[in-house]
């Protein structure tokens, strides 16, 4: 070049690439020119129409109008019945109002068929209409929530098919609304459940003012039920409802069916609450636009953890005994005060000793947060706000029940051995509660693990050490397989290790609160009341203030221990 040699490939402005290559560079480079030159163009014609246009601007404010309107009309709705079906409910479980058992039924029919038959309108017009729902909130609705409705589900089925075959015997002394209302309610149930599994992750786009007035009415309608269920448990607890005429008419079958449908109630108790959780979240999802792909694919596995599972199995088996032979010895017939004594005081004591061992797990778990340096979660999710929502105010009902016991058990002077238990349960009961709502609520708000993939260095194959031979390079690159020596010095190794361990922990606190709740839903779910058996706070505060202390927070504990559940579940997939 220097000695004025023609100019050719070596003094060309491209790098040695082919013909072809040049060709495609100079076309994806023109491509690029245009590309920009027309967002440009855009941008100023964007810029030069956005101050004149206001068609725009109105069209926004129509939508927000019309936003607001549907949100409003769909609270009012869902507040009018649910102020409607309180005062039915109250008023129908004391005997000296004059409103029925059957009156309450005609209420509950009538909005179970007006919710049905939206939610069949729902399925058929998403059907029928092609992209009726574009976005799914990923967080909503999964797979696991909507396992426990299912299943639920089915027990509330099996519930109104007892509820039909008992009060079929009384068809002769009592309305016929007794046993259409479990015929309606069957129907509905079998709708919904299969609505909210297919359709729990929709976020609507299309008549979005129809759909907010239908899932509140769904949520209204849910919340009702679970407001009579919740009445007539408790109840049935204190005092098992006189059917007139039965006392002479009464068959074996007919009492053996209502026998078997009350143990069934905290089932259909805990679908009703988690169908309005589904319903609320859909209504929220209502118009949002969800970015795809917003969370990571994550699945349950029990690898690497053993003693959270298998303590937390015991812990189970050992409640369910003690749990099992203290309601034999509330139920007998003779009155042996010592010995319904010794059964409360088993209960206490094994009360104390779960949510004992539960506060040291959750000590533990939020020492492990304090080590842990995963990010918090930014995005802004309706199915998480729920979930702290819930448990924060379900939580208040276990605490309202444990701050009067220990207001009463201290202003008698706590004495007694069973007063002493009792104020030891409710003391550890507030302490539970405080320290595992602050181990959820963290774990919820964390980003999930990620794994750590291995680092490797990657050699250039065309740079030839002095020692090594141009065909074991060409192996090691057509092998693809990286040597475990060119790891970064076992950085990556130690790191994964340090994650394993962190991980390991909150797995095994997860699943050992996850059981331990369970437990403590199935004793009072299933009928345990030692707010009545131990009498202090009843002579305290007398039976009727008592009374509505208990049958008003123990619902709310109840829940709160299945919703404590779930969430528990999820920060075990996440951790």
């Amino acid at each position: 070049q220097g000695r004025g040699a023609p100019c050719g490939e070596q003094c060309s402005p491209w790098p040695r690439w082919s013909k072809t290559e040049r060709t495609q560079m100079t076309v994806k480079d023109t491509e690029t020119e245009e590309a920009h030159l027309s967002n440009n163009i855009n941008a100023g014609q964007t810029e030069s129409a956005s101050e004149p246009d206001l068609n725009n601007s109105s069209t926004e404010v129509v939508r927000e109008r019309g936003r607001n309107w549907g949100w409003m009309l769909s609270g009012i709705i869902c507040v009018n019945i649910l102020i409607l079906g309180c005062a039915l409910v109250s008023g129908s479980a004391y005997n000296n109002v004059k409103i029925s058992t059957p009156d309450l039924q005609v209420f509950l029919i009538i909005i179970l068929l007006l919710t049905s038959i939206w939610m069949v309108y729902y399925v058929i017009y998403t059907a029928r209409m092609e992209n009726a729902v574009i976005y799914k909130d990923d967080h909503a609705g999964p797979v696991w929530l909507r396992g426990g409705l299912v299943l639920f589900g089915l027990l509330s089925i099996i519930m109104d098919i007892f509820k039909i075959a008992s009060y079929v015997g009384y068809l002769h002394c009592d309305s016929a609304v007794k046993v259409a209302f479990p015929v309606v309610q069957l129907v509905f149930i079998l709708i919904q459940t299969y609505f909210l599994w297919v359709h729990a992750k929709d976020c609507v786009q299309l008549q979005r003012n129809i759909s907010r007035c239908g899932l509140m009415l769904t949520l209204s309608t849910n919340l009702v039920l679970w407001m009579t269920n919740v009445t007539e448990e408790s109840l049935h607890q204190t005092d098992l409802p006189d059917y007139p005429g039965n006392t002479t008419k009464l068959h074996t079958s007919c009492s053996m069916f209502k026998e078997a449908y009350y143990y069934l109630y905290p089932f259909n108790i805990e679908y009703s609450l988690f169908a309005s959780a589904m319903a609320y979240v859909m209504w929220k999802n209502v118009g949002r636009v969800a970015a795809e792909h917003s969370h990571h694919n994550i699945k349950f596995s029990l690898r690497d953890i053993f003693l959270g599972p298998v303590l937390g199995v015991l812990l189970v088996f050992t409640g369910l005994a003690t749990f099992i032979v203290y309601e034999m010895e509330m139920k007998k017939d003779d009155h042996d005060a010592s010995k319904k004594d010794q059964a409360v005081m088993m209960h206490f004591v094994m009360n104390i000793v779960i949510v004992t061992l539960m506060s040291v797990s959750s000590v533990i778990g939020c020492a492990i947060y304090r080590v842990d340096h995963r990010e918090h979660v930014s995005e802004k999710n309706p199915t998480r706000s729920l979930d702290v929502g819930l448990l924060v105010g379900a939580s208040l009902g276990q605490f309202i029940i444990s701050y009067f016991s220990i207001v009463a058990m201290v202003a008698t002077g706590a004495k007694g051995y069973l007063n002493g238990l009792n104020l030891a349960w409710s003391i550890l009961m507030v302490i539970q509660l405080g320290l595992q709502n602050f181990f959820i609520i963290e774990g919820l708000h964390r980003e999930p693990f990620h794994e750590v993939e291995p680092v490797a260095v990657v050699p250039n194959p065309y740079v030839l050490e002095p020692s090594q031979d141009l065909s074991i390079l060409e192996v090691q690159v057509t092998d693809g397989k990286p040597n475990s020596e060119l790891t970064a010095h076992g950085h990556t190794a130690e790191h994964r290790h340090k994650l394993a361990w962190k991980r390991r922990v909150l797995k095994e606190v997860c699943a050992f609160l996850l059981m331990g709740n369970i437990i403590l839903w199935i004793m009072p779910a299933f009928g345990a009341r030692p707010q009545f058996d131990h009498d202090t706070e009843t002579e305290f505060y007398k039976f009727n203030m008592w009374a509505a202390v208990v049958n008003i927070g123990l619902p709310f504990g109840i829940f709160y221990r299945m919703h404590s559940v779930a969430s528990l579940f999820e920060v075990f997939l996440c951790s």
